[in-house]
């Protein structure tokens, strides 16, 4: 994972991001969703399997359903 080609992707922030820089960004790639912070976009990136990200945001939806 140390050698994924990163420049090639897009990467997304929320909608309702506010543009100060405290979010993060994520790209889809066929196998990974991966996750950086949007203050650093060169540093570490997190890289999930398929599907978990979506079971991740469900859960947090369930515990904080104000931030719908």
């Amino acid at each position: 994972m140390h050698n994924l080609d990163l420049a090639n992707l897009t990467w997304r922030k929320s909608s309702r991001s506010v543009g100060q820089g405290a979010c993060v960004e994520m790209a889809v790639r066929v196998d990974r969703t991966l996750v950086r912070d949007s203050k650093n976009p060169t540093g570490p990136v997190l890289a999930f399997p398929q599907g978990s990200v979506a079971t991740f945001l469900r859960a947090l939806k369930q515990v904080c359903p104000e931030h719908e």
